[in-house]
């Protein structure tokens, strides 16, 4: 058994997701990355996820499509998914593929969090 890449942990409601690996690049961990993320809203059923960014450096466009899905999966229950701590250069990624509507964009996971406190207030 592989041991996971993620650290999960929720507080107030909302998911927050920390990727332990600096590059998503090998598919056989975006694979896996894929597979958690998923049951997250598909087993689950978090409404409010936040991706933590912060330790990935590179990531593959099998990863954004990863998220693609994850993002159709959200709104497909009505979960929300905001993505934080994003390096400027792959911010740029989504940017060029035309992706940056779909995802809410912060700064770090203080910001997200945040941002839903006018939900939850």
């Amino acid at each position: 058994m592989s041991h996971s890449h993620l650290m999960v942990q929720t507080m107030q409601g909302v998911t927050v997701v920390s990727f332990g690996a600096s590059t998503m690049l090998d598919s056989g961990v975006i694979e896996q990355v894929g597979q958690e993320l998923y049951a997250l809203v598909d087993q689950k059923a978090a409404k409010r996820i936040v991706l933590d960014f912060a330790n990935v450096r590179f990531l593959a466009s099998q990863a954004v499509s990863v998220l693609l899905t994850l993002k159709k999966k959200a709104d497909a229950i009505g979960a929300e998914l905001a993505i934080c701590a994003l390096r400027a250069e792959l911010r740029r990624v989504f940017k060029i593929m035309n992706l940056e509507r779909l995802f809410r964009f912060y700064d770090g996971e203080k910001e997200a969090l945040a941002a839903w406190d006018i939900y939850t207030a």
